[in-house]
């Protein structure tokens, strides 16, 4: 009988151990195990992060950032810009589960639609007035004018955008509970990767002649 029980306490135990196990992959970046992990970005081998650099090399530097203090260039399609401040342009935030983005706009720029795969965001205006919408997967659309000062999150995962709708340029950081959050582009992943236009013709209700009107937008 004590067998028995003895059994079902480790059985019990290992299940409450497998139902726990799953709890971290709920949140954005594995927690780190040391004080600090500065990238080795020309490491060959990357598994939820890049290899530490030897602690020996480290330096102050590695710890600080310049890359916002640019005007971003707006000239092209969107009249956007991103600077990104994430792992890879700043390899000092590895396994900290954090980054920031600065992002530039013309007047009538518009930064697209797009997702973080990897993160939820926050973001604050610095400049300007922006349209900030998201939706949700029931297909619900949720947007706010902002202006300088003015907050916004947005859930992980969901399809968002920032519009200028002011007269004249605009600016806003944001920040991501990643290293290395990711950015699906919808209109880029739609039309200038290699996707079968008949599954684009299909998806959108059109004909071959517009998706490849559209296309011809995007390449590069």
């Amino acid at each position: 009988m004590s067998a028995m029980v003895s059994l079902l306490f480790h059985l019990l135990c290992c299940l409450t151990v497998f139902w726990l196990l799953p709890l971290p992959s709920h949140s954005a970046d594995p927690d780190p195990l040391q004080d600090f992990c500065v990238a080795n970005l020309s490491a060959s081998i990357s598994v939820n992060g890049f290899p530490c650099k030897p602690a020996s090399e480290v330096t102050s530097d590695d710890f600080f950032f310049d890359g916002f203090t640019q005007e971003g260039n707006t000239t092209n399609a969107f009249s956007s810009f991103l600077t990104p401040g994430n792992v890879l342009s700043f390899p000092g935030l590895n396994t900290l589960g954090i980054s920031m983005n600065r992002v530039d706009f013309a007047p009538g720029g518009i930064n697209p639609p797009h997702s973080h795969p990897r993160a939820s965001e926050v973001g604050v205006v610095i400049e300007g007035k922006l349209l900030v919408g998201f939706v949700t997967t029931n297909n619900v659309y949720y947007s706010k004018v902002l202006t300088a000062g003015h907050m916004f999150a947005i859930p992980r995962g969901l399809v968002h955008f920032q519009l200028n709708v002011g007269d004249g340029e605009a600016l806003a950081y944001t920040a991501f509970n990643s290293h290395l959050p990711g950015a699906a582009i919808v209109p880029l992943n739609l039309f200038a990767s290699s996707i079968p236009n008949e599954v684009l013709t299909k998806t959108f209700q059109v004909d071959a002649d517009l998706i490849n009107t559209i296309k011809s937008k995007f390449r590069s």
